[in-house]
């Protein structure tokens, strides 16, 4: 698989999300292990369907795999998705599908990159996301990252016979003074 560097970091890049992935995608959104921290166990993603959905949304412009740079291996998928030009606001969703990577920071490099290309190109003012309360490392990377808790909205989510809080939270343009991305010229 051919992918392409668009945002460069320490350990890992992003590249533009493919349909080639797609196997693997499946494989990740058919594992209750990855999908329970989604709240997406009870969707069932078959091949054709995650090829369908990957095709259809190619041309996003904020939809990445996550790629390491040591090894050129996809190890999950980030994006800006609910982009509101207007309002200059977005909603960021990630996960890392290979297990082997997670509780290392990937996912907090991957976050720190995607917020500087949301606030310092595409002129975002508000990034926010939503997890559900039980999702700890989740949590701890969001806070990390600079994301303030919004508000809650309480067992509003059923998960293997038990309700959970959804956790809104949100970050700043005006909270993010850092620069991440390693191969911008400017």
């Amino acid at each position: 698989m051919k992918y392409f560097k668009k945002l460069v970091g320490e350990r890992i890049y992003l590249s533009p999300r493919t349909p080639e992935d797609v196997e693997k995608f499946t494989e990740w959104l058919n594992d209750f292990e990855i999908t329970d921290y989604l709240g997406r166990s009870d969707a069932l993603v078959t091949l054709e369907g995650e090829r369908q959905y990957l095709q259809s949304d190619s041309n996003s412009q904020a939809k990445f795999a996550i790629i390491t740079l040591d090894k050129d291996e996809i190890i999950g998928t980030i994006s800006l998705e609910k982009i509101n030009q207007t309002h200059r606001i977005a909603t960021l969703g990630i996960f890392i599908g290979n297990k082997e990577y997670w509780s290392q920071a990937y996912g907090t490099e991957a976050i720190r990159l995607i917020l500087d290309y949301g606030f310092n190109y595409m002129n975002l003012h508000s990034i926010k996301l939503n997890l559900m309360s039980f999702n700890e490392r989740a949590l701890k990377c969001y806070k990390k990252c600079g994301f303030k808790e919004a508000g809650r909205i309480r067992e509003s989510r059923y998960i293997n016979g038990k309700y959970y809080d959804t956790i809104y939270m949100d970050i700043l343009s005006t909270e993010f003074t850092e620069s991440y991305i390693k191969n911008k010229n400017i």
